[in-house]
């Protein structure tokens, strides 16, 4: 939702931070890779040192150095379909580790896994949708999208810390997962009106 209502004011931040990768020569897609790598790095180094402060403020950055693919293929002319595929993926892929870090650190298996259940059909209940319609990417403007969920798990880490209680993690969590599930539901209503729609034109 943010990233929709937020996006004329966002891109340019993201241009201008794009900037130096562009000058170094990097594509698009390897812009994706070493986000993912840094993602990987992050959440491993949280296993060795168990701060959530840490792991917070690190994975704003590297969430931060991943969300610059985009920016780079615009000012690159390089956005392509396999990319815009492999930065989805390559998504669900970071969501993953960074819950499963945040699952074996504190040992909430059950929590994270409901959470990234609900990532995980938010975001099928849309690319499911672009199956059996066309649909516009950017028309979806739901509650708890990637970078609301993002935004979301840093603060969660960060505030878990300065607070030094584990109850604010199990519950902030919590409220993730909920978030999660509720914006897959809310897509999923949507989807339903659109292919009903559809339906009812042919």
């Amino acid at each position: 939702m943010l990233d929709g209502l937020a996006k004329k004011y966002i891109d340019p931040i993201w241009e201008r931070m794009a900037a130096p990768l562009v000058r170094a020569g990097l594509s698009p897609n390897q812009v994706t890779l070493i986000g993912l790598g840094l993602i990987l790095l992050v959440s491993a180094a949280y296993l060795l040192h168990e701060s959530a402060l840490v792991f917070g403020l690190t994975l704003a950055f590297a969430f931060a150095f991943d969300a610059l693919d985009g920016a780079v293929a615009r000012q690159r002319g390089m956005s392509t379909k396999f990319g815009g595929y492999l930065d989805a993926m390559v998504d669900r892929y970071q969501e993953l580790v960074v819950l499963a870090a945040i699952a074996w650190v504190n040992d909430l298996w059950a929590l994270s896994l409901f959470a990234f259940s609900g990532a995980i059909i938010t975001s099928y209940a849309k690319a499911r949708t672009a199956i059996e319609i066309t649909i516009d990417n950017t028309a979806w403007p739901d509650l708890f999208e990637r970078l609301e969920r993002i935004i979301y798990l840093c603060a969660m880490l960060v505030v878990s810390a300065l607070f030094s209680t584990g109850w604010i993690l199990i519950i902030g969590l919590a409220i993730y997962a909920l978030l999660c599930h509720l914006t897959a539901i809310q897509r999923m209503m949507r989807a339903a009106n659109m292919l009903k729609t559809g339906d009812s034109d042919s």
